[in-house]
Parts: C-alpha cells; sequence; structure tokens
C-alpha cells in the first residue's frame, strides 16, 4: 500500500447541534444498513469506515458523511507487511468497516462509502422526502396551473351537456369537481409534508392549516424559513434548484399580481353592475312616482273645476218663488 491512500476514521463525534438519534438514522441510510448495526459503531475506538482511498475520493465521502451529522477525520494509511484479512487486526484498534466480520463489536456488514447519496431522490406523489422552499414554490405553481386548466376543462364539458341534458351536466359537474378537489389536496398535502421535513418537523404539523388563525401564518413560514443544510431524520438534502426550478418559482412573482388583478376586476364588475341596478331602480321608482303625483294633480284640479261649476249655478230668487 503506497503512502498516498487514505482512510475514513470515526470514534463516535457527531458534529454539534446534531442529535444521536438522527445520526444513527442517517448512517442506516447512507449505509443501506439497520440502525442496530450502525449503533455498534458508537463505542468510542476508532473505526475504519473506508479504507485505501485516494485523497479526492476520501474528501467525498468526508463530505457525505458530515452531511449526515457525522464527525469523521480523514488519515493517511500506513504501510503494513501482514494481510489484514489473515490477521483481523488493524493499525491504532481500528476495524474494517468494509469487511464482513462474526464479531458482535465488529461495524455491520454493508459497504460503507459505495453509494453515499450526497442528494436525496426527488419523488413528487409522495410523503417521504424533503424539498425546499423554491422547489416548494415551482411544485405549488405547477399544482395551481393545472388545477385551474382541469377546472376550466370541466366547466366547458358542462356547458357543452347542459345544453343537452341539464340533468346530466349538474351530476357529471359535480362528480368531477368533487374528484378534482380531492386530488388537489391530497398533492397539496405530500408537497406541504416534504416542505415540512426539510425543515426536521414532523408532517402532522400540516394539520395546523385546519387551525383558524394560524392558518394565515403557518403557510408563511413553509415559504419563509429555509430547511436544514444536512441530512436529517427524514434523510439526505434535497437536490441544487435547478433552472426549471427557479424560473418556475420566480413566476409567481407575476402570477400573484395577475390573480390580484383580476379578483379586483372580478369585483369592480360586480360593484359596476350592483350600482347601475340600484340607479336603474331609484329612476323606475322616481318615475312611479312622478306618474302618480301628475295624476293626483290631475284629480284635484278636476275636483276644483267642479266645485267652481257648482259655485256658479243661479240660485232662484224668493219672488220667483
Amino acid at each position: 500500500m503506497s503512502d498516498n491512500r487514505f482512510k475514513i476514521v470515526f470514534d463516535g463525534a457527531l458534529l454539534p447541534g446534531v442529535e444521536s438519534t438522527t445520526a444513527k438514522l442517517n448512517l442506516a441510510e447512507l449505509f443501506k444498513s439497520s440502525v442496530e448495526d450502525i449503533e455498534k459503531l458508537f463505542t468510542g475506538r476508532p473505526v475504519a469506515l473506508k479504507r485505501d482511498l485516494s485523497r479526492p475520493d476520501a474528501e467525498t465521502y468526508l463530505t457525505a458523511l458530515k452531511n449526515a451529522g457525522i464527525d469523521a477525520r480523514i488519515e493517511a494509511e500506513q504501510p503494513v507487511a501482514f494481510s489484514l484479512a489473515e490477521t483481523h487486526e488493524t493499525d491504532s484498534g481500528a476495524a474494517d468497516f468494509s469487511r464482513p466480520a462474526a464479531s458482535p463489536y465488529a461495524p455491520p456488514r454493508a459497504t460503507v462509502g459505495e453509494n453515499l447519496p450526497e442528494y436525496a431522490e426527488l419523488k413528487v406523489f409522495t410523503i417521504n422526502g424533503r424539498i425546499g422552499r423554491l422547489r416548494y414554490l415551482a411544485w405549488t405553481l405547477v399544482l395551481t396551473v393545472a388545477m385551474l386548466v382541469a377546472a376550466g376543462i370541466i366547466s366547458t364539458v358542462g356547458f357543452a351537456i347542459a345544453t343537452a341534458s341539464p340533468t346530466i351536466a349538474i351530476i357529471l359537474g359535480s362528480l368531477l369537481g368533487f374528484a378534482l378537489f380531492v386530488a388537489l389536496v391530497v398533492v397539496s398535502v405530500q408537497i406541504g409534508v416534504q416542505r415540512l421535513h426539510d425543515l426536521g418537523w414532523s408532517g402532522w404539523l400540516y394539520l395546523l392549516n385546519l387551525v383558524p388563525l394560524v392558518n394565515s401564518i403557518f403557510p408563511l413560514l413553509l415559504l419563509v424559513l429555509p430547511g436544514n443544510a444536512g441530512a436529517n431524520q427524514y434523510g439526505a438534502p434535497p437536490p441544487r434548484n435547478s433552472t426549471a426550478v427557479k424560473v418556475l418559482a420566480s413566476l409567481w412573482l407575476a402570477f400573484i399580481p395577475l390573480m390580484l388583478i383580476i379578483v379586483v376586476s372580478l369585483g369592480m364588475n360586480g360593484y359596476l353592475d350592483q350600482l347601475e341596478s340600484n340607479v336603474d331602480s331609484s329612476y323606475e321608482s322616481s318615475s312611479i312616482t312622478s306618474d302618480e303625483d301628475a295624476d293626483q294633480s290631475v284629480i284635484v284640479e278636476e275636483e276644483d273645476a267642479q266645485s267652481a261649476d257648482e259655485a256658479a249655478e243661479p240660485v232662484d230668487s224668493p219672488e220667483e218663488q
């Protein structure tokens, strides 16, 4: 073995702020092993997690371990003149993690460092995994646009069927609308839970959206609070944001004002229609009142004329009588 080879050594130390349970879960996921086997590493004795590495490979493994909360280190391999497999000994009392061992105090059997994922795999339709703030915005925008398109298609189909059979149109529209609502809720919960996992929070906290007043603040926290930089109990961090994610997230800056303009326009149109309706009603009421007043004036004039005629009739004198 040459002098330019290195190994990854771990003696049970963790990075500041990382809980032991979280670190063990991260290691179990990275090493594809069970938590019970991983616990055998936390004895306080140095353990060689990976041997015979070049310097760049050692740095790669060390970065992945630090993302999992493990405070490991790189040490240079020392040349030996005997076979580790035959003597079952390691320098400095370290055990070879990449070689199976029968001792109950030996490291797990899983090969370490062969496929240490730096980032988690993205899955949309699941409550497992993690997503960051920008990806949460991007996925939410896609979900919103898809919902609007689906609602438009359902409305168009409903109007087309209503011309033939209004009853069928109402039933079909109600069923499709309910299915769209259920799909929207399910996907929204899945995306929201993954965002909570990125913060290191339980997905059950998504139920806070059902609490009055809290549901007006809680969604803002999901958009503002940054996620955990490294791995947490819900897995490795999500991949870096792609250009598509950044573009979709930035489209919210245009989508939100557009929706506000549409809502304000609809509100103004409704207000103007109501105002016009009130003006028409007032005009009709004034016209009816004017007609009634005119009719009353005509009646009064007729009565005055009749009284004048009665007053003008001659009265017989006593002599004529």
